[in-house]
């Protein structure tokens, strides 16, 4: 049965997206407002129309929480408001200023992805209101975004039809030609395919067209995230696989012990649990100083997973490699980045900055003494 409740006619022009919460309906228009509407009854909310745009509202979305709400404009912002009193809570401008045609919020609320229609994706800080990556398609605007459910990687589509993954870190996975005239939408089935390899997990993704046509893909990068673009190891011990256990005993000078490890299937769980009995007792290792280096080097990575796990402050965290700087510099985009992979991005980047993805007016890099003081202070209180 299909029963026509209710019709709302407050908009004066195209009404081009609506959203629902758990109690409220968010609309967007051409006439530049977004109008709130609670779900009981249907009636406009006391602070509705939101009012800031300057030009046409293409897109609007919740928060998973419901509390936010985000619009995208022709007038190249993105607008976070909170929906109990319909106050602003930022203005996030697109770096190029081009319009912005979509945007979506992660499933925990960290992160919101903004597409405009130059071909550029901003990843921002959801919390902090603050431009977290930046890039972009090769051709078309873009029109549609998607989260994976676990948040791990997003999906942008563009009107040439391109089909493009990203991870959380803003590097492209993926990209292929997916329809012929054009994406309209793109969404992920909230529950992942079962079966498949042992220990990956897949999700359906499905894309439609300008060309009368809707798409059902597989996607999957669990194991692409086992190591970053720089071929860094991912940054938890606790998920490293046995090949990235292997990769580590290699990195250490403890490449004789691969095959013991692998014939015992030592991950990063079990690696982190190992004693020197187990070594000696399960692992069959007899040289006490090789088991006492092996030790040595396991109750580093522990001192790691403190340290990661603890909050560590986001200022701290270098952009390009996400872990904590040793060696922090400023780059002339304004943000600090650890000294070496900044000095590679320059050199295999064609000096963009990895947070604006704009050119960098300079290549100069200079020390970040004052940072680098306040995370040994830091490191000095978490080694306690």
């Amino acid at each position: 049965m299909v029963k026509l409740i209710h019709t709302l006619a407050d908009h004066s022009d195209d009404v081009n997206c609506c959203a629902f919460s758990f109690s409220l309906l968010a609309t967007c228009s051409l006439d530049k407002t977004i109008r709130l509407y609670s779900l009981s009854d249907f009636t406009e909310l006391p602070h509705s129309p939101l009012k800031f745009h300057t030009y046409a509202v293409h897109c609007c979305c919740f928060s998973p929480s419901g509390h936010i709400l985000a619009s995208c404009s022709t007038d190249g912002t993105t607008v976070l408001w909170n929906t109990e009193n319909g106050q602003t809570l930022a203005v996030m401008e697109q770096p190029s200023g081009s319009p912005v045609r979509v945007c979506q919020f992660s499933p925990d609320s960290t992160c919101l992805a903004s597409g405009a229609a130059d071909g550029t994706v901003v990843l921002w800080n959801a919390q902090s209101y603050k431009l977290y990556r930046c890039g972009s398609v090769k051709d078309g605007s873009l029109v549609a975004c998607a989260f994976s459910p676990d948040g791990s990687f997003f999906v942008t589509g563009s009107s040439c039809g391109d089909l493009t993954v990203w991870d959380d870190k803003m590097r492209c996975l993926h990209s292929e030609k997916a329809h012929d005239l054009g994406i309209t939408c793109c969404n992920f089935s909230s529950q992942p395919v079962s079966g498949g390899e042992q220990g990956l997990q897949f999700f359906r993704l499905a894309s439609c067209g300008q060309d009368c046509q809707v798409k059902i893909w597989v996607v999957s990068f669990t194991h692409i995230f086992a190591r970053s673009s720089e071929g860094h190891l991912k940054q938890f011990t606790e998920d490293w696989s046995e090949e990235d256990v292997s990769t580590w005993l290699c990195a250490q000078g403890l490449k004789d012990l691969v095959g013991i490890f692998k014939m015992n299937n030592i991950d990063g769980k079990e690696l982190l649990n190992l004693t020197k009995e187990s070594l000696a007792d399960d692992l069959k290792i007899e040289s006490l100083g090789l088991r006492s280096k092996v030790l040595r080097k396991i109750e580093e990575l522990r001192t790691r997973v403190k340290f990661l796990s603890s909050e560590i402050p986001d200022e701290f965290i270098c952009p390009i490699t996400r872990e904590l700087m040793k060696d922090p510099v400023i780059a002339s985009d304004g943000y600090s980045y650890e000294k070496e992979a900044m000095e590679n991005w320059i050199r295999t980047k064609k000096r963009t900055s990895p947070m604006t993805n704009l050119v960098l007016p300079s290549v100069v890099l200079t020390p970040n003494r004052t940072l680098k003081m306040a995370i040994n202070r830091w490191l000095e209180t978490h080694q306690k």
